[in-house]
């Protein structure tokens, strides 16, 4: 069974940087997103710059059964994981009493239940080719977010549940990494309703830079990386702030984001 870097959500953003980042280190890529032509756009880009071309598997990571089928494929295929890479993910912005409630169950199935899936699936051929989990959190997972409330537990979930799992799986040579961005200009923004304008550019970073970081500290063991100097320095210090005034402070950012979106 030939070894592959799986990554899911390859269609845009992060999942796309990710994507070049592994292929130039010479990972041969199982690319899974729901838009088919912009997995078939990327993987004859990796293609044209000499890299063997990914396999694509058009998906929707929402469904119970995605990680059993993506299995099936790849055994079809004569692969195996080495590396997953759990970056599929959208946000909502709005008061979780207001926004539809499928919409939000749906966050859940692709932020938590599939990434807890695919997180599951494969750690025999992890470990058996002493590979890892990149798992893709944000720093909204060390905060609650009133105005992004169902988003930001689901982050936390991820952040909680790839720690534990680095330490259970480091005695079978398995690498967990939770990579957790601050604002990153892509278009999931756009997708979640939100103006990322709002945002100080201080604490910014590009889907390369949080690509390439989450690569390396995967690489090296890393049980969380944060891409950015203020966003890593910043992590730390939420411990020791008020929650009350976390809170409000958080409420207000996202109903300024709700509002420059909508005008």
């Amino acid at each position: 069974m030939r070894p592959v870097t799986l990554i899911t959500g390859a269609s845009a953003g992060i999942g796309v940087a990710l994507a070049r980042v592994f292929a130039r280190n010479g990972h041969q890529l199982v690319l899974v997103a729901r838009r088919t032509s912009k997995l078939d756009a990327l993987a004859a880009e990796i293609a044209g710059s000499g890299q063997p071309r990914p396999l694509v598997i058009p998906l929707d990571l929402g469904r119970n059964d995605a990680a059993r089928t993506i299995g099936n494929v790849l055994t079809a295929q004569g692969m195996e994981p080495q590396y997953v890479v759990n970056n599929a993910g959208f946000g909502l912005i709005g008061l979780a009493a207001t926004l539809r409630l499928d919409e939000q169950l749906a966050m859940i199935d692709v932020n938590v239940r599939s990434l807890t899936d695919l997180s599951l699936a494969f750690t025999d051929s992890l470990a058996r080719h002493r590979g890892g989990i990149l798992n893709v959190a944000s720093i909204a997972g060390f905060v609650p977010g009133p105005g992004m409330a169902v988003y930001y537990a689901t982050k936390a979930y991820v952040l909680s549940f790839s720690e534990a799992l680095h330490r259970e799986l480091a005695p079978r040579g398995v690498r967990v990494t939770a990579l957790c961005p601050g604002p990153v200009p892509t278009e999931f923004a756009a997708r979640a309703g939100s103006n990322l304008e709002v945002s100080p550019r201080l604490f910014w970073t590009t889907a390369d830079q949080v690509a390439k970081a989450g690569y390396r500290g995967l690489m090296r063991g890393r049980r969380i990386i944060t891409p950015g100097i203020l966003n890593k320095l910043m992590t730390p210090l939420l411990r020791f702030v008020p929650r009350d005034f976390l809170l409000s402070t958080i409420s207000n950012r996202q109903s300024s984001r709700r509002s420059a979106a909508s005008s």
